[in-house]
Order: structure tokens, then sequence, then C-alpha cells
């Protein structure tokens, strides 16, 4: 399975829920079966349909870039660094200034016992 499509799996199933959107809820607004959905939330679907990505970025609020990035399609290069800005946020929502200095603060740390532990 490809690195970029458990991502987008990931990218969608925590943007959806961040909605509360049920599956059956967005194959009503999508026009997309909840089976289908749920496949590509979970890796399954190998070349998910750009069409289909760009329903689901506009119900979702997301980026169709970083959409389109996650899925493995090519992106402009200008693109590129705000759709990965945008991925982070696509999942965990806006955070104040002080959650993201706590957020900042606790990868910090995680990222030196990695190093600590290599």
């Amino acid at each position: 399975m490809s690195d970029h499509i458990e991502k987008l799996g990931r990218l969608l199933a925590d943007a959806r829920k961040r909605q509360r959107l049920t599956l059956r809820a967005v194959e009503g607004t999508v026009g997309i079966s909840n089976a289908y959905l749920s496949q590509l939330e979970n890796g399954k679907v190998r070349a998910p349909s750009p069409v289909i990505l760009h329903k689901l970025s506009d119900l979702y609020s997301l980026s169709y870039a970083t959409v389109m990035q996650e899925a493995g399609y090519p992106v402009p290069e200008n693109v590129k660094k705000s759709a990965e800005n945008e991925r982070f946020v696509a999942r965990v929502g806006c955070v104040t200034d002080e959650e993201e200095d706590a957020l900042v603060e606790y990868l910090m740390f995680l990222r030196s016992r990695k190093k600590d532990g290599d």
C-alpha cells in the first residue's frame, strides 16, 4: 500500500470526523457509496478519482491541493509548501497560539527522545 494513499486516508478520515459527519452522511452529500469512502479512508483505493477528491475537499473544507498531494498526484511546487501546512490544520483544526506553542514543545521533546534512543 502506498504511503501517499495511507496519508490521504488518515487526512480524509480525520477531516470527516472533525466535521462530525458519518460515512452515510457523506454518501448522501457527495454521491459516493459509504463503502467506497471507507475503502478510501483505509487506503484501499490506489488511484482515487480527482473529481471525488474535489467533492470531499469542498465538503471537508480542505485545500484541494493538499488532498491531491496526499493522494500522490502532482502538485505545482509553489503550491506544495502551503499544502503541507494546510494538511496539519485539516487534521487537527485551528489551534490557538498557546496550543501551537505546546505542540511545538511536545514535538521537540519527542524528537529529542528519538535522537537519544538511536
